[in-house]
């Protein structure tokens, strides 16, 4: 069994085939699937698609990127909705960049708001870092994040990078990048970072896995991030699949 612990099945480039999509997911042996909402339209449909699903969970915050759109009202209404019993996080929050719509002060500010959003109603976080790791660091060590605990979504750092954030009670996940062949770090967290801190995502419909590259993503090519995982580390990739599995319902709270 294996879990999807990130995932933009709200994202339009489903719009089409959703249905086709999450039962290719439940085939290939991916129970559970994560869905991230990250402003009103995406908050909206992970909601959505929690309430009809039993297998579905949601996430809740507000992305880096679009940090200069975020008012107090959203920010009250993730609040709200962090009560909702298929809310299992808040994210994804956290600094990006790499894109210079808001700037950097402003997505300080709204993720610093966010982490005691997750303090306030007792939910860890998602973090999105694309080009920020020392102020994501920084700002999780100022705001005492490890009370609340997280996951590093779709690392991409370096495993002296990984321990700190294990230290502050953060999880790992890994995504498609740890399969490209150019992809020294990820695959040196994957082989190097103990299974009880490694989580497995796809991000899709972004980072589909080799040899997929370029394409859309969807949750059942998660199997190709534990197979990698697998490889790296020199285990069965069943082995990868139950412990992720069991740390993914350790880390959300699933009722499974």
């Amino acid at each position: 069994m294996y879990i999807d612990t990130h995932v933009h099945l709200n994202a339009d480039q489903y719009d089409e085939d959703l249905q086709e999509v999450i039962e290719r997911a439940l085939e290939a042996n991916v129970n559970h699937m994560v869905v991230i909402g990250f402003d009103r339209k995406t908050i909206k449909r992970a909601i959505a698609l929690a309430e009809q699903h039993e297998f579905i969970y949601a996430v809740v915050g507000w992305h880096p990127v679009d940090a200069i759109d975020c008012t107090e009202e959203d920010l009250l209404w993730i609040e709200e909705l962090a009560a909702h019993p298929k809310v299992v996080a808040i994210g994804e929050t956290g600094l990006d960049y790499h894109w210079d719509k808001s700037p950097h002060d402003v997505q300080q500010e709204l993720f610093r708001k966010q982490i005691r959003l997750a303090q306030k109603v007792n939910l860890p976080i998602v973090i999105h870092n694309r080009d920020a790791t020392e102020d994501v660091i920084r700002i999780l060590q100022e705001e005492k994040a490890e009370t609340t605990g997280g996951v590093m979504h779709c690392y991409g750092g370096s495993v002296e990078t990984a321990k700190i954030c294990i230290e502050m009670n953060f999880m790992i996940s890994l995504g498609g990048p740890v399969t490209f062949k150019n992809a020294k770090k990820p695959k040196e967290v994957a082989a190097e970072i103990p299974l009880e801190y490694l989580m497995i995502e796809t991000d899709a419909p972004y980072l589909a896995p080799h040899p997929h590259r370029g394409k859309r993503n969807e949750p059942a090519l998660v199997t190709l991030v534990a197979e990698e995982i697998a490889r790296l580390k020199n285990i069965p990739v069943e082995e990868v699949g139950k412990a992720t599995t069991e740390n993914a319902i350790k880390f959300y709270k699933l009722p499974v």
